[in-house]
């Protein structure tokens, strides 16, 4: 019986020091879950922020380029308007020239009989057309230099563009990022 009753002492000390083994592990491993928890609530809480922060680039994005599209809309209307009133100009321009070119012609026929006055209305008219012919290429001047400040102005609106679809692709990458971190964590 004494036998017995130390055998029995003994199973129960061991089985006391397995359960407080157990005890301990279960421990150690809430402590470790309790870890993970907490970073993966930072993690979620990361994300959320920086959804927000992608949310507010993309409608910044977006305004941006209903801005630019509207600015270059407008740049491109008034360009319009501008080249119509220079196209006007120079037809208005171009009209009086052969005006002055049919005038000249008149003028040479009654050369015989008004030989005398015809040299000062020559003089006259040299003067007037090539004033006409300097306004012309000045017209002229000032067009082409306008379209060549639009094709420079395109060129950054277009570079500008490029720009901001650079950013979103960046932003577009970081949220895959984001997405497969989330799934790796929804996995754990």
């Amino acid at each position: 019986g004494g036998f017995l009753y130390s055998h029995l002492q003994q199973k129960v000390r061991n089985a006391e020091a397995l359960a407080q083994k157990y005890k301990q592990q279960q421990e150690a491993l809430s402590a470790q879950l309790q870890v993970v928890y907490e970073h993966r609530s930072r993690l979620e809480r990361s994300l959320q922020k920086e959804r927000g922060e992608h949310k507010k680039t993309k409608e910044d994005f977006l305004v941006y380029k209903l801005e630019a599209q509207e600015a270059l809309n407008k740049e491109k209307q008034d360009s319009m308007n501008r080249y119509g009133a220079l196209s006007s100009q120079h037809k208005i321009l171009k009209n009086q020239h052969e005006d002055v070119k049919k005038q000249l012609l008149d003028l040479q026929l009654q050369h015989n009989s008004l030989k005398l006055e015809h040299r000062k209305t020559l003089e006259t008219h040299s003067q007037k057309y090539a004033q006409l012919q300097q306004e012309k290429d000045s017209e002229v001047a000032n067009l082409q230099d306008t379209v060549f400040k639009l094709r420079e102005e395109s060129k950054l609106l277009r570079k500008a563009h490029q720009d901001v679809h650079s950013q979103l692709l960046n932003a577009q990458a970081q949220m895959e990022e984001f997405r497969q971190l989330k799934e790796a964590l929804q996995k754990m």
